[in-house]
C-alpha cells in the first residue's frame, strides 16, 4: 500500500508504507526522520498515521484551550498545550494528544522540540476515524507511561468522559455534559463544565 496524503484514510491506520524499521520497533529517532506530511504517532513501536481533523473537531480544541489557558495557565499552574507538539512518552511512544497540560512542577519535560515524559493531563477529541484507537492503543499507552487523568471528549454526543489513573489502569467516574463541571484531580476546583467545550459546535 501506498498512501501519501490524510485524505485517503477514514480510521487510525498503521502506516506500513512509509520507510523505516519494521511495525512494533519505531522509536523517537526514526519517528524524527519522515517527510511525508500527516499527523503521525508511535505507539507500542507502532507507526500511526491519523485522517485530518475536521472543522468541528479543531474548533472544540480551540474552546478547550481557551478553557483551561483560563485557570491553569494564567493563574501559574502550568503550561496548557496543543497538538502538533510530540510527547516521548517512552522510546516506543510517540503521541500528539489533541491538548494537554504539564504542571509547574514537571516543566523541565518541555524542551525546545518535544517533551520528554508524562504530562499531567491529555485529552483527545474523538471522532469515528479516532474513537477505536484513542480507547485502546492511546489509552494503554497513556496508563503505561502513568498519565494520571485522560480525558476523552465526544463531538457527536457533547460529552467528556474522565479517566482516572488507578495502578496501570483507568477508572471512570462517568460521562459529563451539559452544565456538569468536570471534577479533575489534576486541576482540583476548576470551574469548567463540559457543555463548555461545544460553544461552537
Amino acid at each position: 500500500m501506498n498512501m501519501t496524503t490524510t485524505k485517503k484514510l477514514t480510521v487510525v491506520t498503521p502506516a506500513s508504507w512509509i520507510p523505516g524499521p519494521e511495525q512494533g520497533r519505531w522509536t523517537y529517532a526514526d519517528y524524527t526522520t519522515i517527510v511525508e506530511d500527516g499527523h503521525y504517532e508511535v505507539v507500542d513501536g507502532v507507526l500511526y498515521l491519523s485522517p485530518a481533523p475536521s472543522w468541528d473537531h479543531q474548533s472544540i480544541i480551540l474552546e478547550i484551550v481557551i478553557h483551561l489557558h483560563r485557570w491553569v495557565q494564567i493563574r501559574g499552574l502550568g503550561r496548557v498545550c496543543m497538538a502538533p507538539l510530540d510527547i516521548e512518552l517512552s522510546y516506543a511512544n510517540i503521541v500528539q494528544p489533541d491538548v494537554f497540560i504539564v504542571l509547574n512542577k514537571h516543566l523541565d519535560r518541555i524542551t525546545s522540540s518535544h517533551v520528554i515524559g508524562t504530562p499531567d493531563l491529555v485529552i483527545e477529541v474523538a471522532s469515528p476515524a479516532t474513537t477505536r484507537h484513542d480507547f485502546r492503543e492511546k489509552q494503554r499507552a497513556y496508563a503505561c507511561a502513568g498519565v494520571p487523568e485522560y480525558w476523552i471528549v465526544n463531538p457527536n454526543a457533547h460529552t467528556v468522559e474522565l479517566l482516572l489513573l488507578e495502578g496501570n489502569s483507568y477508572r471512570s467516574p462517568g460521562l459529563f455534559f451539559g452544565d456538569a463541571v468536570l471534577p479533575s484531580i489534576v486541576i482540583p476546583g476548576i470551574p469548567v463544565q463540559a457543555g463548555q467545550f461545544f460553544a461552537t459546535v
